[in-house]
């Protein structure tokens, strides 16, 4: 029971935060980008159903965040906000029989609208936009970082409260996962802003294939990670009852 307590107060403390970090950015006025707004948004929503099983913990990725940075990167907080929410309610819908966890849901969408809201406005800081030099480098570094850090940190916590084990090695396990997939996004977000403005942003529908690919390599990779331990209990098995 104390632990179902902790569990719902942390969950509360993240919905509250991500009310608090909406209600902030839709405070600020800016102009409405509908067009491209619906155009990453059905990106972010269609690469939201591809998703991998983390192995060793209780969730997945899927592969929608180079469309996330995209919208962090170009478009209003708040904007970014509501295409990231669109893109984690479409990711966490349960498929066919599947039971609906409205906890699980209340906690990924709470989690992700605070993590996109401050990757927002990190990336549009004026202290950013101050810089002598390229301030999208270390702005999209610095957002892919907020993201990283804003999704892995409260998944380890609510995992580390549900199964009582310690948060710095639950961290790491889903850390060391999902880092490179960062780095790969924040590649694909860097190119898109570099050849955008010369190619128009229909180049934008040609990652989705690239995408594709990444999510069929995790999910070999993981099944193959998740298959050697069986194999080697079916060995230690055979050879103990030899």
């Amino acid at each position: 029971m104390k632990n179902t307590r902790r569990i719902s107060g942390f969950i509360g403390a993240m919905m509250l935060a991500a009310i608090g970090a909406t209600t902030y950015a839709a405070s600020f006025s800016h102009t409405l980008h509908l067009y491209f707004v619906l155009a990453v948004l059905a990106l972010a929503a269609a690469t939201s159903r591809m998703k991998v099983k983390l192995p060793g913990i209780d969730g997945n990725m899927s592969v929608n965040m180079p469309f996330l940075l995209t919208a962090v990167v170009n478009l209003s907080a708040a904007e970014a906000i509501f295409i990231t929410c669109v893109a984690t309610a479409v990711q966490c819908w349960p498929r066919k029989n599947a039971k609906f966890n409205s906890q699980q849901f209340s906690f990924n969408l709470s989690m992700m609208a605070f993590a996109s809201c401050m990757a927002s406005l990190i990336f549009h800081a004026a202290w950013l936009n101050r810089m002598q030099w390229n301030s999208l480098t270390p702005g999209l570094v610095l957002a892919t970082a907020t993201l990283f850090l804003g999704q892995t940190l409260p998944v380890a916590a609510v995992i580390s409260l549900s199964e009582g084990k310690a948060a710095g090695s639950i961290w790491w396990s889903v850390a060391h996962l999902s880092f490179p997939y960062y780095l790969v996004s924040a590649g694909v977000t860097s190119m898109l802003e570099a050849v955008g403005s010369h190619l128009g942003w229909g180049l934008a529908l040609a990652v989705f294939p690239v995408m594709y690919a990444i999510h069929r390599s995790y999910r070999t990779y993981f099944a193959k990670a998740a298959e050697s331990p069986r194999q080697e209990v079916l060995v230690r098995a055979a050879g103990a009852g030899a």
